[in-house]
């Protein structure tokens, strides 16, 4: 018998047209402890009625369902309906297009389906939709954010003062990232400074991610490896969940991946980034910290702007979720902020003149 302090269990509605994966998701998250499976359905229309009736903390959803598509529904329940989604399909795998589209639209997570009971692939469904329904108001207010009214113009923000185009970029971004560093970077031109970026990602879906920024910079877009040479012009993306990514200076700088504990929460870091940063190239380094919860690259920033360095943060009203860049600014560590749009001219000295992206996330 539950305690009058015990946390009520997370109520969960299962989504799936397959009765024996259903079967195997439920069985899944109530053995994995603190959990309600309260209701299933077999599709989207279904889904809905049950969400209306039940309304659940956390939803577990199909990508392929008879009548509207998984990734359709998901887009739906966020703009109508916000509520945290796990996704649990065959076609939301590490890098997979449907997975990064998930992720975009709101998704907490997605979990590639077992191949039978007991498989890995589950043993970590239950935690994950624990913390989905921890991060349901912050998610929500997301979706609110990306999908709600339109919010006001931010009042004219006076440009930062152009400083000399810096040897190194490095960037930073959490929640809300995806979105933000993809209207970032089409505005890098041809020739920018090597720019690396920690995007907190899981493990698998940075390569991924990489490949459809390539489809819409000026720049070439890669999944950073260990050893690869800085070069004007390139951007590379940390890969997400093992290793750190750090710059190094000298007469041939490159970056390195380093295997370590997690710093600030993250693995990748942006701390970690910027603090390589911070040494290996001093004044000559410039950080970027944008959109995303938790105080991730603030300690970092703080290094580069006392080595000499320049870091704008992402303001607020441009800002998903204004947590990272609102705790960078409350150390000290932040020169200007700035909306995201202004961001690549106060860098360049230029309004981009994006690439039209051949697709979009």
């Amino acid at each position: 018998m539950s305690t009058p302090d015990a946390p009520s269990p997370v109520r969960v509605l299962v989504v799936d047209d397959s009765p024996t994966m259903r079967l195997l998701i439920a069985r899944s998250l109530r053995e994995g402890g603190g959990i309600e499976v309260v209701g299933e359905a077999e599709n989207a229309a279904d889904a809905r009625e049950a969400m209306k009736r039940l309304d659940p903390d956390v939803v577990t959803l199909d990508v392929e369902m008879p009548g509207m598509q998984g990734i359709e529904f998901l887009e739906k329940v966020m703009r109508l309906r916000p509520t945290p989604v796990v996704m649990v399909s065959n076609q939301t795998g590490p890098g997979t297009t449907a997975a990064i589209q998930a992720l975009e639209i709101g998704a907490f997570d997605c979990v590639v389906k077992p191949r039978h009971a007991g498989d890995e692939a589950f043993a970590r469904l239950a935690e994950t939709v624990r913390l989905a329904a921890r991060a349901r108001d912050v998610l929500v207010a997301l979706a609110n954010r990306r999908f709600g009214k339109p919010r006001p113009a931010p009042a004219p923000t006076r440009k930062a003062p152009l400083r000399a185009r810096p040897d190194l970029i490095t960037i930073g971004a959490s929640t809300g990232g995806i979105e933000a560093l993809t209207a970032l970077l089409r505005g890098w031109p041809e020739d920018a400074p090597p720019t690396l970026v920690v995007q907190h990602l899981p493990a698998g879906f940075s390569r991924g991610f990489a490949q459809r920024l390539a489809k819409s910079c000026a720049v070439r877009v890669a999944e950073a490896e260990d050893g690869m040479p800085l070069r004007p012009g390139e951007i590379l993306i940390a890969p997400g969940g093992a290793r750190h990514l750090l710059a190094q200076g000298g007469a041939k700088p490159a970056c390195s991946l380093v295997a370590a504990d997690p710093v600030s929460g993250h693995r990748p870091s942006v701390d970690v980034l910027f603090h390589s940063a911070a040494r290996a190239f001093g004044a000559r380094a410039l950080g970027l910290i944008l959109t995303g919860m938790g105080s991730d690259g603030a300690r970092g920033a703080l290094e580069i702007r006392k080595a000499g360095g320049w870091i704008i943060g992402q303001d607020e009203a441009s800002s998903l979720v204004y947590g990272m860049p609102k705790a960078a600014f409350q150390i000290g560590a932040v020169d200007h902020q700035m909306p995201l749009d202004l961001m690549a001219e106060a860098v360049f000295g230029t309004h981009a003149s994006p690439r039209e992206p051949a697709s979009c996330l």
